[in-house]
Order: structure tokens, then C-alpha cells, then sequence
């Protein structure tokens, strides 16, 4: 699955375009190396999300078209 793609099902970004934005502008790392929107995202990957002067760490736990809102969060972990 895209990573845009992902944080959106996922609910960690809200919208898609917020999503591909933020990974055209350098501030999504995949497993430590800057990530493009269209880079494939599988179990097991690391995601880091810079927001502002903090930032969001999270494991991939399962990748899915869909899911429902109160599941999303089973989709990663916090690290």
C-alpha cells in the first residue's frame, strides 16, 4: 500500500492530500530514510512523522484498504 495512502486508512494524518504533502516536504521518514508518498509501506516497516517541533514514531503493525474508525488503531504502534 502507498504510504499516503496508509497514514490516511490508518488515521495517523487525517487526509490524504495533508498525508502526501507532509511526504513531499521531506518530514516522513520510512524505516530511516526520507519517504516518498508512493513508497510501499508492509508490516513490520517504521514510520516517523515530523509535526512542527515534535514528532510521531510508530511501527506498522497490518496493512489494509479498510478499516473501521475504531480499528484503525490496530494498525501500528506507538514507539
Amino acid at each position: 500500500m502507498r504510504l499516503d495512502k496508509y497514514l490516511k486508512v490508518s488515521r495517523i494524518i487525517k487526509r490524504r492530500t495533508v498525508a502526501n504533502e507532509a511526504c513531499d516536504s521531506g518530514r516522513v521518514m520510512l524505516n530511516d530514510k526520507v519517504a516518498r508518498a508512493s513508497a510501499e509501506v508492509k508490516a513490520g516497516d517504521v514510520i516517523e512523522i515530523a509535526f512542527g517541533n515534535k514528532s510521531v514514531k510508530v511501527r506498522v503493525t497490518s496493512v489494509q484498504e479498510s478499516i473501521r474508525k475504531e480499528d484503525a488503531k490496530e494498525m501500528f504502534e506507538y514507539l
